[in-house]
């Protein structure tokens, strides 16, 4: 507000004071500077892997996960995370499994 009209809205999470991007390796740079402090090892794009992990972990549908990922198709997304795959698998089983003989 205090800058009118010169601010740039472009619904980003990085963003300089004005609105426009933030040089991606600025962000990686302070990120890690952060994460080191506190002894954590993570990448910043890490977290976008972490994130969607955690979700499909969690019996998310591919779908949402990737459309928040900004993947164009869910093939993509389930491209990348197959390694989950197995993981939901069982994890759908045991429901099933659960539904059918009431456990």
């Amino acid at each position: 507000m205090a800058l009118g009209g010169k601010y740039q809205d472009n619904n980003l999470v990085c963003y300089l004071q004005d609105g426009s991007p933030v040089n991606p390796a600025t962000v990686s740079k302070r990120f890690q500077e952060v994460v080191g402090k506190v002894g954590i090892s993570v990448t910043f794009h890490g977290l976008r892997h972490a994130h969607a992990s955690y979700l499909l972990k969690q019996g998310e549908h591919p779908k949402v996960v990737s459309e928040r990922l900004g993947h164009s198709n869910i093939s993509m997304t389930m491209d990348l995370y197959f390694h989950i795959a197995p993981t939901l698998q069982k994890e759908a089983a045991d429901r099933l499994d659960g539904i059918l003989f009431k456990k």
